[in-house]
């Protein structure tokens, strides 16, 4: 079973000028599509491993995978998919604020929308290195903030990510250069939160 980039559903200028044309033009088609090559070529002769379940689920029970491609596969398999979900939660013409169930929780575990941003604003920010800022689902629905390193994902945590802000360098440097925090506070501009809500039922 090969995996795959999702279709971007916008194109590569639309999310201007918060994330410019060049930056998501070689994140798409360069980086994540290296993450897709490296993964389906680590898989190649695991087809046991993997027939009939999604990248999801795989990375959601990794331990279910050889340990001599374990690795490559949080590596790659986890880029593709915090890849998808990012790409997935941007719009050009996004919902701006959640509301129903999702709001309820949020409120419930933040206090409001606002200190919920500050506290992904802060994780991410603050992450040494690469990686993703994340709001996050339990099992019971209750939300929760939290960083991973490189490409690491809360899949394999037990968690159900509903929101991610990539924050490896080639997700922001040509246009914000080591303004780090800049991109993440301006990232809110574009962050659907209607996607959000789906990913969260």
């Amino acid at each position: 079973m090969k995996y795959d980039k999702i279709e971007l559903p916008y194109s590569y200028n639309a999310l201007e000028p918060y994330i410019d044309e060049e930056t998501i033009r070689i994140h798409y088609t360069k980086h994540l599509q290296a993450y897709v090559d490296k993964l389906n070529k680590a898989l190649e002769g695991y087809e046991k491993f993997t027939n009939g379940k999604t990248l999801e689920e795989i990375l959601s029970n990794i331990s279910k995978i050889p340990k001599s491609i374990r690795q490559t596969v949080i590596n790659q398999g986890g880029g593709v998919a915090n890849h998808n979900l990012y790409f997935s939660i941007l719009s050009p013409y996004p919902k701006k604020y959640p509301e129903g169930k999702l709001l309820k929780e949020i409120n419930k575990a933040f206090g409001t929308l606002d200190n919920l941003k500050e506290e992904i604003n802060n994780v991410s920010i603050n992450q040494f290195g690469s990686g993703y800022g994340w709001l996050v689902r339990d099992k019971h629905g209750k939300l929760k903030v939290l960083n991973t390193l490189n490409q690491n994902t809360p899949l394999s945590c037990g968690f159900t990510p509903i929101l991610t802000i990539d924050i490896w360098e080639h997700a922001y440097y040509l246009k914000y250069k080591n303004l780090r925090a800049e991109y993440v506070k301006n990232i809110w501009n574009i962050i659907n939160w209607e996607k959000v809500e789906e990913l969260y039922k």
